[in-house]
C-alpha cells in the first residue's frame, strides 16, 4: 500500500513553507499528501476572538488554517491527491502517531508559539526525535522547493552504519528523484595523542585516518543506484561542524538517528546540532538498533 506524505500545519509561515515542500515531495513520489492540523489552542489561548464571530474558537482556527494550507498545496500541484485531518490533541503526539503510517513527514522549523527567535521549535524537535518515518524539517534560507533546488545536490552525512544505512538509502533516492548528485560526507578526527612534530612521520596519522574515512564512504555507497552521480568527500573536523558547513551548498541534508527499542529515537549531538543550525532542510532518517 502506498503511504502518504504527511505535513503538519498550524497557520504559521514556517508551516506554510513546509506545505510547499511537502506538495513537491508528494508530486515527486507520486503519493497523496495529507495535511494534519493538531492543537489544543482553545485551552491555552482563550475564546474571545471566536465568541465575537459566533463560532467555537478551535473550529474557527482549524477551518481557516487547513483551508489556507489546502489552497496553497493545490495552487502548487492542482492534480495532487490531498486529504485533511483536524485533531484535537497536542501536535507532537499527533504527528508522531501519524508517522507510523507515513512515507515521510514534513514540518516547519517552528510554529505559532511566539518564540520567533528559537533555533528550532519544540514540536519539530520532538517529532524528529520520535517519528517512525523520515522527518524533513524545513530549516535555513531555502527556496521552499523540493525541486529544482538552487544548489543542485543532496548531501548525506555518513556515520558508522556501513552499507545498511537507511540515511544513505533515503538520500540516494531523494537525489535520484530530483536528478541531482548525491554528495556523501564523512568527517574524521585525529586523536590528540597521535599528533607529532617529528619530521619523518609528520602527516602519517592524518593520512591513515583519512584513508579509513574513505573506506567507510565506499562501503556505505556500495548499493547506491548507478544512475545517481555520487561525490565523495572526507573532511577533518567535528562531524556537526562539517555537516552544518556542508548545508550551505545543499538543497537537503540527510542524517541518521538511532532508535533504541521503546525509548524512541535518540538524537545525538550531531543530529541535534544540524537540526538547530543547518542552512537547508534536514531529513532525519531513523535506524532501528538491536535490543541489548
Amino acid at each position: 500500500m502506498d503511504l502518504a506524505v504527511v505535513v503538519g500545519v498550524d497557520g504559521s509561515e514556517p508551516s506554510l513553507r513546509a506545505v510547499d515542500w511537502a506538495a513537491d515531495e508528494s508530486a515527486l513520489r507520486g503519493l497523496p499528501l495529507r495535511l494534519v492540523y493538531a492543537s489544543l489552542w482553545e485551552r491555552y489561548e482563550g475564546t474571545s476572538l471566536a465568541t465575537d464571530l459566533g463560532r467555537p474558537s478551535e473550529e474557527l482556527l482549524a477551518d481557516d488554517i487547513v483551508a489556507a494550507a489546502e489552497r496553497r498545496a493545490r495552487s502548487r500541484h492542482p492534480d495532487l491527491a490531498l486529504a485533511v485531518d483536524v485533531l484535537a490533541e497536542e501536535p507532537e503526539y499527533a504527528l508522531v502517531r501519524e508517522s507510523r503510517s507515513a512515507t515521510v513527514l514534513v514540518t516547519g522549523s517552528r510554529g505559532r508559539s511566539g518564540l520567533a527567535e528559537a533555533l528550532l521549535g519544540s514540536v519539530s524537535l520532538a517529532v524528529a526525535a520520535h517519528a517512525d518515518c523520515p522527518v524533513i524539517v524545513l530549516r535555513g534560507s531555502h527556496d521552499n522547493r523540493a525541486t529544482p533546488g538552487a544548489q543542485g545536490r543532496v548531501v548525506v552525512g555518513v556515520g558508522e552504519e556501513g552499507k545498511e544505512s537507511p540515511a544513505v538509502r533515503f538520500a540516494a533516492e531523494e537525489a535520484r528523484r530530483r536528478g541531482v548528485p548525491l554528495e556523501a560526507v564523512r568527517a574524521w578526527r585525529r586523536p590528540a595523542h597521535e599528533s607529532t612534530d617529528h619530521p619523518l612521520i609528520t602527516g602519517e596519522p592524518a593520512r591513515l585516518h583519512q584513508e579509513q574515512a574513505a573506506e567507510v564512504l565506499e562501503h556505505a555507497l556500495r548499493d547506491v543506484p548507478p544512475e545517481v552521480e555520487v561525490r565523495r568527500r572526507t573532511v577533518e573536523g567535528h562531524a556537526r561542524r562539517v555537516l552544518v558547513d556542508a548545508s550551505y551548498q545543499a538543497d537537503l541534508l540527510v542524517v541518521g538517528a538511532k532508535r533504541h527499542g521503546s525509548f524512541g529515537l535518540q538524537l545525538g549531538r550531531v543530529t541535534h546540532a544540524v537540526l538547530h543550525h543547518s542552512d537547508c532542510p534536514v531529513a532525519v532518517v531513523p535506524r532501528r538498533m538491536p535490543e541489548p
